[in-house]
Order: structure tokens, then C-alpha cells, then sequence
């Protein structure tokens, strides 16, 4: 005799029920996990914030004290007029701004090329502009520096910011851009081609509009290399006025003493226009790093 659909139901349904059980129970561990390496990399920003409230005995207590005896807030006040901060912050800001409008305009052309036009060579172009991320900076700084020197452009910005524009840091973002641009439907393209539309008419209304997630990733990535970028300013800038806020950190290091409080308030400062800028642009970041790792 065959079971009634009534008792199949109810047979199926603690299995459905355990089911979701332990989905839930599965889904609440992958959170709390996610949690605890979230809290694990938060960790040394929160202890520089609180190494910025304390005084300089507080912060080589042992065994280590976390929270500040009494909170000091002249420490900010201090590292801000202890150097031309704000001045540093602004020659940064203009130098970031550059060097992110610099790649912004460039590599989406490049990785368009690379991507939707075909012509004799291509590939070969293609592995060649590759072949630069393999060489590190060390490599090329004297003969870089040589260069810029020659052409008496050193103790300026140029050197800093013509790379975004030319230099060889662009490979990456073009390499990034251009497999974006290889998951646009090449219909898209060819049906606009069709309607009469140029290459750069379809480059700037169709491809454009359509990576602003992958473009955005590239701009927060350039963003953030060239506001924490020690090396190229210790190289090229020599007049103080110019220096960036990188090179000004160093200025809380003296020879006979280092005032940590201080170094740690203007830390503090430096980063949280990073984490602000993060907090903001989180979503179309995530989702530019998603969409072009998908080819």
C-alpha cells in the first residue's frame, strides 16, 4: 500500500526544518568567524588611537595598558603644530589627486585598446606592458632619477605624479581594467559599430558608463598608494615646503628623542581620511573587485 501524500508531507517536514537548522547554525559561524579576523585586523588602528591618548611613560608600561591613565588630548593639538601639518596634508591631497586623475584618464584608454580593438601585434604589446610589473622599483630608481635629473625636474612634483601618467604602475591598472572590459559583451559593442558610432564614441557613452565599479577600484587603489607613499617623495623632494605628510612623520623622530604620542596623533590623522574614503566607496569597491575578478 502506498504512503498518503498527507504523510509524506509530514515526514519531509522535520527534515526540512533540521535542514534550515543547520543552515542557520552554519550561517551564524561563517559570521562570527568573519567577526573575529574583522576585530583581529582592526586591532593595531585601535591601538593607535589609544597610544595617541597616552603619555610617553604610559606607552612602554609593562605588562602593556591598553587604555591611557588620563586622556591626552594635547597630543593632537601638539603634533599638528609641531610641524606644517596642514601644509603637508595639502601638498598630499594635490599629489593623490593628481596621480588618481592621472590613471583614471589613461589606463581605461590603454585597457580599451587592449581589449576592444584588434590589431597586428596586440598580444605581443599586451605581455610586454606585463613584463613591467615584474620590475621593482629598486631596479629602476637611479636610472629614473637620472633621467628627471637631466631634464631638471627633480625638487618637484613631476617625477611623483608623471608616473600615474606614464610610468610603469600603470600595467597593473590596465591589466585590471582590461579583463573588466573583456566581460562587456562584444555584441554591445559591435551593434554601435553598426549604428555608425566611432571607437571613442563607444569607448566614452557605452564602456565607460558601464565600469564605473572597476574605475572606481583603480582610483581608491591609486588613492591610497599615492597618499601613503614614502619613497618617491624622499627621492625627488628636497625644499621642506614640498614635502608630503609621509616625509613630515619623520620630523617627530629626533636624534636623541622621539616623541611617540605625538608621531602616533599625527599617524592617527594621517589614516583617517583612508578609512573615511573606505567607508564610503565600500560598496562599489567590493563589488569592481568582484565584477573584474570574474574573467
Amino acid at each position: 500500500m502506498n504512503a498518503s501524500p498527507q504523510s509524506a508531507d509530514a515526514a519531509a517536514a522535520p527534515r526540512s526544518a533540521a535542514r534550515r537548522r543547520s543552515g542557520a547554525a552554519r550561517k551564524a559561524m561563517s559570521h562570527l568567524v568573519l567577526t573575529l579576523v574583522g576585530l583581529l585586523f582592526l586591532m593595531p588602528f585601535v591601538w593607535l588611537v589609544l597610544t595617541s591618548l597616552k603619555t610617553d611613560d604610559e606607552i612602554f608600561v609593562v605588562p602593556v595598558q591598553w587604555l591611557p591613565g588620563a586622556i591626552q588630548w594635547e597630543n593632537y593639538t601638539k603634533a599638528i603644530h609641531a610641524i606644517p601639518y596642514f601644509r603637508y596634508m595639502g601638498n598630499t591631497i594635490w599629489i593623490a589627486a593628481l596621480c588618481v586623475l592621472g590613471v583614471v584618464v589613461i589606463a581605461p584608454l590603454v585597457a580599451y585598446g587592449f581589449s576592444k580593438i584588434d590589431f597586428k601585434g596586440r598580444n605581443g604589446l599586451f605581455y610586454i606592458m606585463l613584463s613591467t610589473l615584474m620590475l621593482p622599483f629598486q631596479v629602476t630608481m637611479i636610472p629614473i632619477y637620472v633621467m628627471f635629473n637631466k631634464i631638471d625636474l627633480t625638487n618637484s612634483y613631476w617625477p611623483i605624479v608623471l608616473s600615474s601618467w606614464f610610468g610603469t604602475g600603470l600595467a597593473y591598472y590596465i591589466f585590471l581594467l582590461r579583463q573588466f572590459f573583456l566581460g562587456i559583451p562584444h555584441e554591445l559593442t559591435e551593434s554601435a559599430k553598426i549604428d555608425g558610432a566611432s571607437e571613442l564614441r563607444i569607448y566614452a557613452q557605452i564602456v565607460l558608463p558601464l565600469s564605473k565599479p572597476a574605475l572606481l577600484t583603480v582610483g581608491l587603489f591609486t588613492f591610497l598608494g599615492a597618499w601613503g607613499d614614502f619613497q618617491g617623495p624622499l627621492i625627488y623632494l628636497n625644499d621642506p615646503d614640498k614635502w608630503t605628510l609621509s616625509i613630515g612623520l619623520k620630523q617627530y623622530i629626533q636624534e636623541n628623542k622621539v616623541a611617540w604620542g605625538q608621531l602616533m596623533a599625527a599617524s592617527t590623522i594621517f589614516t583617517l581620511p583612508i578609512v573615511i574614503l573606505y567607508f564610503f566607496v565600500q560598496k562599489k569597491f567590493i563589488e569592481g573587485i568582484t565584477i573584474t575578478g570574474l574573467k
